[in-house]
């Protein structure tokens, strides 16, 4: 998913947004022969994600600038850890440092966000996964973050998988269409690799749903007694999603429950920036 071509893509346009007509200040105050080191040192404890994205930002600024990593992404770190050591020309060093740093920072935050949530629901079976709550053109690079943090990935895109939710649902029950008939329809004209997915938000909408024989349902905004009553009823007949309501404080509860799957748009669309800093010295 993270691909060389998506990242030199992405990453060239945040360059390009950060010094279209070049670096003013480093042309004008620095020397053209300088060169610098610098060490990427971490504030605070966390989870390494954006190894490659970091170092894209001074290989596309400068392929001269050296970029060595000291940990791989899934690393945890502790305070003070040198997590990469940066070498070369200054000015393209100053050039990169805030692209390289912006990504790496969002990445490693959003990395150590899911690991917390992993933690919180170890031993019981439910998968952590994140959804298409992700910033617009950054999609891969998030989604790259939550696997560093021991989590999964939902449907990358909606050309991805079928997954019919309440407003589907919603315009089937006002067209007066069956639900069943219309997710069997649908998958007779799906290939049969194609995942089909349904959200329900109440107890009696499962049986339409699972009569239709579709893979995955999804259990949305439900109390934990309805998640416990939803797990019972499908009784294996579909992998059982929950979304909804979830937080650090809900996921180990909602675990328990025995669902398979919990959706989480919070590792992508709430995590915090993690501090790293990055102090160049010139030469």
């Amino acid at each position: 998913m993270l691909t060389r071509t998506t990242i030199d893509r992405v990453v060239g346009i945040a360059l390009e947004e950060d010094a279209p007509w070049g670096d003013l200040t480093s042309e004008m105050l620095i020397p053209d022969t300088a060169t610098g080191r610098a060490e990427l040192v971490a504030r605070e404890a966390g989870v390494f994600s954006g190894a490659d994205v970091f170092r894209a930002a001074f290989r596309l600024t400068d392929p001269a600038i050296d970029v060595q990593l000291h940990v791989a992404d899934g690393t945890s770190f502790v305070p003070g850890a040198v997590l990469a050591v940066v070498s070369g020309p200054a000015r393209g060093m100053l050039t990169a440092e805030r692209i390289g740093l912006n990504f790496v920072q969002r990445m490693s935050g959003i990395a150590t966000l899911t690991a917390r949530y992993v933690a919180e629901v170890a031993h019981t079976g439910a998968r952590i996964v994140d959804t298409r709550k992700t910033t617009p053109g950054l999609r891969a690079f998030e989604r790259h973050a939550v696997t560093a943090g021991g989590g999964h990935n939902h449907r990358f895109s909606l050309s991805d998988a079928v997954m019919a939710k309440d407003n589907h649902l919603a315009v089937l029950a006002n067209k007066g269409v069956s639900v069943t008939a219309a997710l069997q329809g649908a998958i007779a004209r799906l290939p049969h690799t194609t995942h089909v997915e349904v959200e329900v938000d109440r107890l009696e909408q499962i049986e339409p749903v699972l009569a239709a024989g579709i893979g995955t349902i999804m259990l949305d905004n439900f109390s934990l007694d309805d998640l416990r009553r939803g797990v019972e009823q499908i009784a294996g007949r579909a992998t059982v999603e929950a979304s909804g309501g979830v937080s650090l404080d809900t996921v180990r509860a909602i675990a328990e429950t025995g669902v398979d799957v919990i959706s989480v748009g919070a590792l992508t669309h709430s995590a915090r920036a993690l501090d790293l800093g990055l102090d160049i010295r010139i030469f």
